[in-house]
């Protein structure tokens, strides 16, 4: 790779991310308007960790507070048992509930990332599924928008439902971020707790897919040059912090529409360059 593929890749991929417009339908344009390279496995692994390292940094005070709630788990359940933790965990302690309801929502799309994974590679990362569902999910996006909900608080079956969304962005072009927000914008939560859970719950689902990528880059064993890797993971984490700081700015202005906009443009495009 050239440095300006370096640097054009570094930033779709930190940009797209944490929006909901499908870092994925971005990451085939660049191969199919250009003669450049694939950028290989490592690569890959070196921007998802800087956007990794994006989302904690900017949550890492919602992220302090739910791991000392960690220790104070065991002596809730002590006081009111395990089945009372669970059904009055919004009550007694609010970091550890919403730990407790990330956890369930990160549940389907580990089950079902782990069983479909050969399946997503080997057939639906191609440009007629990337755009199609990029269109298909913009008008769901849309719908969702429309008449956003005013509830602040996540109960469980919110983080089931959510969750099993999650699950669904498995197919390449969906976005992760915009299909749960999406869904929890249909349960009627707010725009900025949709968004605000959305960011939370790519936590483990992006730790998840890194480790996996990590393990199949060791079993390749192929020779990596260092430099584009730490540049394009730091740009790449400069992209998505910066991302994730406009989009919950910009939240209750704009609303969603720029980006359904944006995601039926793309679509055509790519439907266009089939």
């Amino acid at each position: 790779m050239d440095w300006i593929q370096i640097i054009v890749l570094s930033l779709i991929q930190g940009l797209t991310e944490f929006l909901p417009v499908s870092s994925s339908a971005h990451l085939v344009l660049p191969a199919q308007l250009s003669p450049w390279p694939d950028q290989g496995l490592a690569f890959d692994v070196a921007v998802h960790f800087g956007t990794l390292i994006a989302v904690l940094v900017y949550f890492r005070r919602d992220l302090a507070n739910m791991m000392s709630a960690v220790g104070r788990g065991p002596g809730l359940a002590n006081a009111v048992g395990w089945s009372g933790l669970l059904s009055r965990s919004a009550e007694l302690d609010k970091d550890l509930d919403l730990l407790l309801k990330l956890s369930l929502a990160t549940l389907p799309v580990l089950l079902v990332g782990l069983m479909a994974r050969d399946l997503i590679e080997g057939y639906l990362r191609t440009v007629p599924v990337i755009a199609t569902t990029t269109m298909l999910f913009a008008g769901a996006l849309w719908l969702a928008d429309r008449r956003p909900g005013s509830r602040a608080d996540i109960d469980w079956s919110d983080a089931a439902w959510i969750g099993v969304a999650q699950a669904v962005a498995l197919i390449p072009g969906t976005s992760r971020s915009g299909i749960t927000i999406t869904a929890a914008l249909f349960l009627g939560l707010s725009r900025f707790s949709a968004a605000r859970f959305s960011f939370l719950l790519s936590i483990p689902a992006i730790l998840g897919a890194q480790l996996l990528l990590t393990r199949d880059l060791l079993l390749d064993q192929s020779a990596v040059e260092l430099w584009p890797l730490l540049t394009g993971a730091f740009l790449a984490f400069l992209a998505a912090i910066t991302s994730i700081h406009f989009f919950i700015r910009l939240l209750d202005r704009f609303g969603m529409t720029p980006y359904v906009i944006y995601r039926l443009l793309l679509g055509a495009i790519l439907l266009a360059m089939m």
